[in-house]
């Protein structure tokens, strides 16, 4: 056997892992595409775009229950052959920070910005009632700044958080530029709400500074540059809901960092909100991790159905692909 010292940089050794999620065409189904080899121009801190950095989860945990079985023959029914039965692969861990996409992800349905009440009214949904009046976007934005014209951008203050994106217009399907933030089937459905789209939009940014004729955001709206006709409302808050008949689809890509011994990726490039698993017969949606009593950390929990793919390369249908980084000069088996 071999005493090679290079064999103790084979085990991976790590703090804690780290997620990213990127946007699924839910039209088509196509996911955003995690390449290992060309993982050297992925940066944990500033990873490439369309990927969105969702920070460090916790009690990450991969289930793959697809079943096998035997084909048996001859008079012993001695096994002849294997085959799988229905894919099935789910993941769960708890998000950390709370954030607009987080709370998407752990609630699985339609995520809706609470948009800044009309002056004086008193209509009230859980929600989010009779928003103010949106202010027209013009040429010349960008995802992270955001023209209005001249003395417009005074309606808007440092600090506040805005939902950028089109009008609703009576239209069917799903809604969001850039990304699918819900599902409409009927305009009646959505009370033919004008301000519906900007509810549940993901082009929700946090303004930073006000120039004379625009905002500029802290981070890129992660829709991209607003289209052409959008508008801009303030966001209060951001609420999810129990229930609903959208369920949220994202490709998703999770990473030991390494300390020593390699880095290890799981890529999902389908992940749908599924149900959480059973602890200890109660289904639990947040974790309260003890700071210093009566201080608690409240985390959010997600659990995911993986969907198949297509892996280009020979026709597989796929649910994850686990890829291992060795560490330098580490043996290879």
């Amino acid at each position: 056997m071999s005493t090679s010292p290079l064999r103790a940089a084979m085990v991976p050794v790590t703090r804690q892992m780290r997620a990213y999620f990127a946007p699924v065409i839910r039209t088509s189904e196509t996911p955003t595409i995690f390449d290992p080899g060309q993982s050297g121009a992925f940066a944990l801190n500033s990873p490439p775009a369309p990927w969105v950095d969702l920070g460090w989860v916790d009690n990450f945990a991969r289930w793959y229950e697809t079943p096998t079985d035997v084909v048996r023959s001859g008079a012993r029914t001695l096994p002849a052959a294997q085959f799988r039965g229905p894919l099935e692969a789910r993941v769960e861990f708890d998000f950390r920070q709370w954030g607009k996409l987080q709370m998407a992800l752990a609630g699985g349905s339609e995520h809706m910005n609470v948009l800044a009440p009309a002056s004086g009214s008193t209509a009230a949904a859980p929600s989010g009632g009779p928003p103010a009046p949106a202010v027209a976007v013009l040429g010349g934005s960008t995802a992270s700044e955001i023209v209005f014209g001249a003395g417009v951008a005074s309606a808007f203050s440092v600090g506040e958080l805005i939902a950028v994106d089109l009008d609703y217009a009576q239209q069917i399907g799903y809604v969001g530029s850039g990304i699918s933030a819900a599902y409409v089937s009927s305009p009646l459905a959505v009370n033919q709400d004008a301000n519906y789209v900007r509810r549940v939009t993901f082009n929700v940014g946090r303004i930073v500074e006000i120039t004379a004729t625009s905002v500029v955001l802290s981070q890129p709206l992660l829709g991209g540059v607003p289209a052409a006709g959008a508008s801009a409302q303030v966001v209060a808050a951001f609420v999810d809901r129990e229930g609903g008949s959208f369920f949220q689809e994202w490709s998703a890509l999770f990473i030991a960092e390494e300390e020593s011994g390699g880095r290890v990726c799981f890529y999902y490039p389908r992940l749908s909100a599924g149900s959480i698993r059973s602890n200890a017969g109660k289904l639990v949606r947040e974790e309260f991790s003890a700071i210093e009593k009566p201080m608690a950390a409240i985390s959010l929990r997600a659990s995911f159905l993986a969907l198949p793919y297509t892996d280009t390369n020979d026709g597989q249908s796929v649910l994850c692909f686990r890829s291992y980084f060795p560490a330098v000069l580490a043996a290879a088996y």
